[in-house]
C-alpha cells in the first residue's frame, strides 16, 4: 500500500491551539504529515519565516515526543505555490482546518482549484468548538491592544505567548500599526 502523506500548509503567524488540533487529528488520518510554513506575499507577518519555523518545530516536537503510534510530523518552510511544494514531497493530499462557513466557502474554492490545477485532493478537518473563533489575526490584535497576554492562554501555547510578549516589548511595527 502506498503511504498517504498530507501537507498542512499555512503561514502560522502565530501557531495556535487550533492549528495543533488540526495537526493532532491529521496524524490519525494520514501515515505522515508535513506542516508547511509558507509565505503569502499578500500578508504582512509578525514573525519571520525562521521564527515561525522554530516555534512550529518546538510545538510539534512536544506533540510527537510521546510514543502514541500516530503519524510522524515534520515541519518545513517553503516558497512558491503550495501545490508545487506538495507535489515535490509526494503528498497525496492537503490538510486544511475549517472553523466556520466563511472558511468553508474559501477552502472549497481553493480545494477545487488545487484539484483542477494540480490533481491534489484536500481533506478538511472541522475545528473543535473551542477553536471555532480563534485566528492568528485575532491573536495579533489582542497582543497589540491588550495589557495582559495571559488572556491568550486558551488560544496559544506558552512558547507562542512568550514570543508574542517579546514582539510586543520590542514594539514590532505590525503591532504598532494595529494600535493606531
Amino acid at each position: 500500500m502506498p503511504k498517504h502523506l498530507a501537507v498542512f500548509p499555512g503561514s502560522f503567524d502565530p501557531m495556535t491551539y487550533g492549528h495543533l488540533d488540526v495537526i493532532e487529528r491529521g496524524r490519525k488520518l494520514f501515515d505522515e504529515l508535513i506542516v508547511a510554513i509558507g509565505r503569502n506575499p499578500g500578508k504582512d507577518v509578525l514573525f519571520t519565516a525562521d521564527e515561525r519555523l522554530e516555534l512550529a518545530a518546538e510545538l510539534v516536537s512536544e506533540m510527537t515526543s510521546r510514543d502514541d503510534g500516530l503519524a510522524p510530523v515534520t515541519v518545513r518552510a517553503y516558497n512558491g505555490l503550495t501545490v508545487d511544494f506538495a507535489r515535490s514531497v509526494g503528498a497525496s493530499a492537503l490538510l486544511r482546518g475549517v472553523r466556520n462557513l466563511s472558511d468553508l466557502q474559501y477552502e472549497v474554492q481553493q480545494a477545487v482549484t488545487n484539484r483542477e490545477v494540480a490533481g491534489l485532493e484536500t481533506a478538511f478537518v472541522v475545528a473543535g468548538q473551542s477553536f471555532a473563533y480563534t485566528s492568528s489575526s485575532l491573536i495579533r490584535q489582542i497582543t497589540a491592544l491588550g495589557d495582559d497576554l495571559k488572556a491568550l492562554s486558551g488560544m496559544c501555547p506558552p512558547p507562542v505567548i512568550a514570543a508574542l510578549g517579546r514582539k510586543k516589548a520590542s514594539r514590532h511595527p505590525m503591532l504598532e500599526r494595529l494600535r493606531t
